[in-house]
C-alpha cells in the first residue's frame, strides 16, 4: 500500500505573496496527501524554486511582486515539460482568465473556492484535466475558438505532419468540443489514463506543447464540428 501511495503522490508547489494564505494552502494540500516540494512569495523566486524542484502542479497566484504570475507561468511551462499550472486568484475578470490560459495555465480557480474544491482541482490538474471555476469554462472555450481564427505562430508543415490514428483523431475531436478527459473516457468507454496517453502521443506527433495549441489545431481543421 505504501509503495502504491508513493507512486500516486503528486508534487505540488504553491506561489502566493501572502504568507498566511500560502502556508494555509500548502498545509491543506499536504493534509490531502500531496507532496508540497516548495513555496514562493514572488515571481523570480517562483521561477528559481520551480526549476530546482520540478513540481507536477504549480498552484499560482497572478498578482506577484517582481514578475507577474502570467510571466511566471509562461516561462515555467516553456522550460519544464509536464508542468501543469492551476491559477488560484482573487480575480474573476475575464481578461485575467484569458491571459492566464494563453500563458499556458491548465486551469483557473477563484480563491473563494472551498478547500475541497481546491484539492479536487489540484488532483484533476495533475491528471491533465482543464479545471475552471463554474462559468469560466465556456469563456475559455470561446477564446480557443477565437484563437483558431488567428494565424498559428509556428504551425507544423502540413506535408510533414504525421498521421494520427483513428482513436487519436477521435479523442482530439472530443477535446476540441471542450470535454474533460473523464468525459472522453466515459464517452469512448476507455480508461482515463488511456485518454491521457492518446493526448500526449498526439501532442508529440504534432509538435505541440499544450491543450490550447491542441484545441486550436483541431478547430482549424474543423474537428470540433465533426
Amino acid at each position: 500500500m505504501s509503495e502504491r501511495r508513493t507512486q500516486e503522490t503528486v508534487r505540488v508547489m504553491v506561489v502566493d505573496d501572502h504568507p498566511m494564505w500560502r502556508d494555509a494552502v500548502a498545509r491543506d494540500l499536504e493534509a490531502a496527501g500531496f507532496e508540497v516540494v516548495a513555496t514562493a512569495g514572488d515571481g523570480p523566486q517562483a521561477v528559481r524554486r520551480a526549476t530546482a524542484t520540478t513540481p507536477r502542479v504549480l498552484v499560482l497566484d497572478l498578482n506577484l511582486p517582481g514578475m507577474p504570475g502570467v510571466q511566471v507561468c509562461k516561462e515555467l511551462v516553456g522550460s519544464l515539460p509536464g508542468l501543469r499550472v492551476l491559477v488560484l486568484s482573487a480575480s474573476g475578470e475575464h481578461a485575467d482568465v484569458l491571459e492566464a490560459v494563453k500563458s499556458g495555465a491548465t486551469g483557473y480557480l477563484l480563491k473563494s473556492a472551498s478547500t475541497e474544491e481546491l484539492i479536487d482541482a489540484v488532483r484533476r490538474t495533475a491528471a491533465g484535466d482543464p479545471v475552471f471555476t463554474p462559468g469560466l469554462a465556456g469563456l475559455v472555450l470561446g477564446e480557443y475558438r477565437r484563437l483558431a481564427t488567428e494565424p498559428a505562430p509556428a504551425a507544423p508543415d502540413e506535408r510533414g505532419t504525421p498521421r494520427l490514428t483513428e482513436r487519436e483523431t477521435e479523442v482530439l475531436r472530443l477535446v476540441a468540443k471542450g470535454l474533460s478527459y473523464k468525459q472522453i473516457a466515459e464517452r469512448l468507454v476507455i480508461s482515463h489514463r488511456t485518454v491521457q496517453n492518446h493526448v500526449q502521443n498526439t501532442l508529440g506527433k504534432l509538435q505541440l506543447h499544450n491543450r490550447v495549441e491542441l484545441v486550436r489545431y483541431a478547430i482549424e481543421r474543423g474537428l470540433d464540428d465533426a
